[in-house]
């Protein structure tokens, strides 16, 4: 990958590592590849080399990079890069394609992850966190398959993820939830793209959505582990990570709304 396809920067030092720091994620320059000298990088966005050194050393703490007397710039290991730093966590969010091995990264954590922070959600949750959940499922509901609601349907699914994460009532885990979120949208996001031209894998996904809510909401720490593992199928089939026919369930109802979602 060269320079040539980067557009100019503005903001300094913290701006050229943003736009860097996003090239990586996105996989411009793959890991073990040479990254771009400091000769080149002054060249081709008009900067100091005190700029870009102070910007590839941001790169260099955070794991991007590594850089080495007599060879340069080089691209770390995605496994040495320091991805729920909150600099990096917000690099994400304003990506539009990550790179696609980051992505399988990303989702083989959450399907580690989720499916136990569901099962404590189901025990810990109070009335504000089904709250929550209750309208971000609503939202998904009311904006699926309409292409100019798109954005607003994904957020509503992020709302929904993030939501279990609060209410799990761990700090730990609470805290984890606002690092992954940059990731929990980007794999959304890839996910919905996958999703909208097909209605039946859209609904299929409101599905086990709804029967996460209503494993949550009848207090089911089983079901509800079960449950997150089935929505996060759903996003491996829907990112490519696993055959359709390996992923897809017994059909089962959607979740009744309760009185307050019916009066809604």
């Amino acid at each position: 990958m060269t320079l040539a396809s980067l557009p100019r920067h503005q903001g300094g030092a913290d701006g050229l590592a943003r736009l860097l720091g996003q090239a990586l994620l996105a996989g411009r320059w793959r890991p073990g590849e040479t990254f771009p000298r400091e000769r080149d990088l002054c060249e081709h966005f008009a900067v100091s080399r005190n700029q870009v050194r102070n910007a590839l050393a941001t790169l260099v703490a955070l794991g991007l990079i590594e850089r080495t007397a007599g060879r340069g710039s080089v691209v770390c290991e995605i496994d040495e890069w320091h991805l729920l730093d909150p600099l990096v966590s917000a690099w994400m969010s304003d990506i539009e394609t990550p790179d696609a091995q980051l992505l399988r990264e990303i989702f083989a954590f959450r399907h580690s992850a989720e499916p136990a922070v569901a099962r404590l959600a189901a025990q810990a949750a109070e009335a504000e966190d089904l709250e929550r959940l209750e309208v971000a499922y609503r939202g998904m509901r009311r904006t699926a398959g309409r292409p100019e609601a798109s954005a607003q349907h994904a957020e509503h699914d992020v709302a929904f993820h993030t939501a279990i994460y609060r209410a799990s009532h761990n700090l730990v885990w609470r805290q984890m939830g606002h690092l992954l979120r940059p990731s929990i949208v980007a794999l959304i996001q890839r996910s919905q793209a996958h999703l909208q031209p097909h209605p039946d894998g859209l609904e299929d996904s409101l599905v086990r959505h709804g029967r996460l809510l209503e494993a949550i909401r009848g207090r089911d720490a089983d079901a509800a582990e079960a449950a997150a593992a089935d929505v996060l199928r759903r996003t491996a089939v829907d990112l490519g990570i696993v055959a359709d026919a390996a992923s897809r369930p017994a059909t089962v109802p959607v979740a009744e709304p309760n009185a307050k979602e019916r009066s809604a």
